[in-house]
């Protein structure tokens, strides 16, 4: 067996409120020296040998999901003006082709809003291919889009490509009327572009040293780059802008948010010499979106927003309004707030109001109409009803003239669905479920909610998928999945990769942690800050129950995460290694506390609204300090423990899991293989191409059901995946 790579030491010195660490991995930082490359490559080369037996499983797994996945597909046809804009696969390429057919009007509505069949694998009658994803990325290492925007008469295209995995942008024009890109090239935009009415004009985001959107600007077609007129620049490291275009496409919004409240600027699109317009200033504090719609020919704001409402509501605001002082202003109600329910978004069409919510736990979508709004003469909103208890339902599409709007489905064991809407009458039409090949039934696995309990008392829901065949005899392995940051809720949905382990007997968690937003705004603010232990403690009571429920064998037990998550797992090595036979730390935010007290480093500063500033606060430092991953390693038994990574990532750097490695390796008291994956052309979700993101997966979930001897198939499942 190939020997562990063994980072060399040098001490560096971090003093803050009086504490000294020394740090002696701090030297993988430097991304250009080269022997921190090859000591990367050493672990790549260390982590090969170690996984080498695993080699047959990560190629069965991708057989699997190949297996099952329907290469060649296409999504529905959505119609956006004169034109229906679609997107389709084919079998042996890694990106999407992106097309579109010309519409008709024939003055029914039913028929001239009914997609056009288009079939997998078979030509279509007048398609135009709008950008080939595998053309652009021939050649080159990595390739992602950041953006996609067709004017609105349909003449021109914006794209946003990336080629290195920074997610730093080129953004690039093409006429569709002859197929020329033209001349205007930007580089380094962030995501998010959007063309002007009168497609003169396309905006577009820039982001500073520390990758925090923070520009936005308006190129105008034909002129110089460096003549692009900057439309609006925010300042305060602590906030991220970005922008939109309204529902009726005549303002541009510009958002300036943290987590904890907002401010938005607006630009009249059909007299921009009037500039921006604020609405409400941040130093209100209040967490709002506005979307412009016009009552009774007057410009009102329809306000998402927390002021006074924990879970957020919406209320209806006439324009006039803003120029008083937030005490004195009118503020009519359209959802009033709920303890029970979070309100997450809301947008307009001609005629109705959407709103996106979450109740028990679940995304679902309202649908008000605009007459009566805000008046005693607002009906009821209406809700879409689907037969299982735990889904997902979002609005996917609503064109402003639209006489109907898009809705995506799914559950833990219902493959994608995507349903039409007809806000006149309230029919709703499927209009696919996306094809799970060799033989897939639903009806072989089972998703369940069960509730653990946390050492204070509060219910955490657990979503517990498995086959329906496994019995509760306490022999069965489990891996248990989180997040548990950013009041991200980790919803309902569905996996063709998971089939891989659930068929092989492995019982899959899924914990709705404090610091998600499964269940409300409070759930979130209890999970944050100095209460960020919650989360941690959370999944270690999350695995007791597990481990409790009669199902679970406790001495087959793995754990998942990425991102924050990956500081989660990382936390919960600490915390409990010895519940956990292995655990897999994707692109890991292990390093926690030297990476928010560097305000230069990539959005350290977007982050003391997530975790408090350890810089100038002594007890955030403390606490910080208490749970962060790197500086908590012990010497102990650590289970067998996978960090993977990308060299290229900008929001979580390689050189986190490096040290953590590193870290975890030299004080270990175990004898299990502690390894390093770092992906040399990825970014932060890794490898780029849907068959790299296969075999990603593939290792990811070899790795963990090779540790517990969860390799093959249960013979139930045996000829599933064809």
């Amino acid at each position: 067996m190939t020997s562990a790579p063994v980072a060399k030491k040098v001490p560096t010195q971090r003093i803050h409120h009086g504490d000294l660490f020394v740090d002696e991995y701090e030297w993988l930082r430097a991304k250009d020296d080269p022997e921190v490359v090859e000591h990367l490559k050493a672990e790549n080369a260390y982590t090969d040998a170690v996984t080498a037996g695993q080699e047959q499983l990560r190629q069965d797994i991708f057989n699997e999901i190949k297996n099952r996945t329907q290469e060649t597909d296409l999504s529905v046809p959505a119609r956006k003006k004169d034109w229906w804009y679609y997107s389709r696969t084919e079998e042996g390429k890694q990106y999407s082709i992106h097309c579109r057919v010309r519409a008709t009007d024939t003055g029914d509505v039913a028929r001239d809003w009914t997609p056009p069949e288009v079939l997998p694998g078979r030509p279509v009658d007048g398609e135009e291919v709008l950008l080939d994803g595998n053309a652009e990325a021939e050649g080159k290492p990595f390739f992602s889009l950041g953006g996609l925007a067709v004017s609105e008469d349909g003449n021109l295209l914006a794209y946003c490509v990336d080629n290195a995995g920074d997610e730093r942008f080129t953004l690039r024009i093409k006429d569709l009327r002859s197929g020329e890109v033209l001349p205007d090239e930007i580089p380094n935009v962030f995501y998010g572009l959007a063309f002007s009415p009168d497609a003169s004009q396309v905006f577009y985001t820039l982001v500073d040293d520390s990758w925090r959107p923070y520009q936005v600007k308006s190129h105008r077609l034909g002129t110089a780059v460096e003549q692009d007129e900057l439309i609006y620049q925010e300042d305060d490291v602590a906030m991220w802008t970005g922008f939109d275009l309204s529902a009726d496409r005549t303002q541009l919004l510009i958002g300036i948010s943290c987590s904890e409240y907002s401010e938005y600027r607006v630009l009249d699109l059909t007299d921009q010499g009037k500039g921006l317009a604020t609405l409400i200033p941040r130093s209100e504090r209040v967490l709002y979106e506005p979307e412009p719609l016009r009552v009774e020919g007057q410009l009102h704001y329809l306000l998402t927003h927390d002021r006074g409402a924990k879970n957020s509501m919406v209320s209806l605001v006439a324009a006039d309004q803003f120029e008083r002082p937030i005490a004195d202003q009118d503020w009519r109600t359209v959802v009033e707030h709920d303890d029970a329910v979070r309100v997450h978004g809301a947008t307009v069409t001609e005629t109705h109001v959407l709103v996106s919510v979450r109740k028990d736990t679940t995304m679902r979508v309202q649908i008000l109409p605009r007459r009566g709004l805000a008046t005693p003469a607002q009906p009821a909103p209406i809700e879409p009803g689907f037969d299982e208890e735990l889904y997902t339902c979002n609005l996917a599409g609503a064109e402003f003239e639209s006489p109907l709007i898009r809705l995506s489905y799914t559950s833990y064991f219902t493959p994608a669905r995507v349903y039409d809407y007809l806000l006149d009458g309230g029919a709703l039409i499927l209009r696919k479920e996306t094809e799970v090949r060799g033989g897939y039934r639903s009806e072989d696995y089972v998703a369940e909610r069960q509730w653990a309990t946390a050492a204070d008392g509060t219910r955490i829901p657990l979503s517990v998928l498995r086959r329906r065949d496994l019995r509760q005899d306490g022999t069965n392995p489990a891996v248990i999945y989180a997040y548990g940051s950013y009041e991200i809720s980790m919803d309902p949905g569905f996996s063709i990769s998971r089939l891989s382990l659930l068929d092989r007997g492995i019982i899959f968690v899924v914990a709705h942690i404090r610091g998600g937003g499964e269940m409300g705004r409070t759930w979130y603010e209890n999970g944050k800050k100095l209460s960020k232990k919650n989360t941690f403690t959370d999944f270690v009571d999350a695995t007791d129950h597990v481990a409790g429920s009669g199902w679970a064998d406790p001495d087959r037990i793995a754990a998942i995460g990425g991102s924050a998550g990956g500081l989660l797992v990382g936390a919960v090595a600490n915390l409990a290694p010895e519940k956990y036979r292995a655990i897999v730390a994707q692109v890991p935010f292990v390093d926690t506390l030297t990476t928010i007290l560097d305000p230069e480093l990539p959005l350290s500063a977007l982050e003391w609204e997530e975790w408090g500033n350890p810089i100038t606060d002594p007890e955030v430092y403390q606490y910080m300090k208490e749970y962060t991953p790197y500086e908590n390693v012990r010497a102990t038994a650590y289970p067998r423990i996978a960090a993977v990574t990308s060299f290229n990532d900008t929001r979580v750097l390689y050189v986190e899991p490096a040290k953590w490695v590193a870290k975890l390796r030299e004080v270990t008291t175990g004898s299990e293989p502690i390894v390093l994956k770092t992906e040399m052309d990825g970014g932060h979700g890794g490898a780029s191409g849907r068959y790299e993101r296969w075999k990603d997966v593939a290792w990811d979930y070899a790795f963990v059901a090779d540790a517990l001897g969860a390799t093959s198939v249960l013979p139930s499942a045996v000829n599933v995946a064809g």
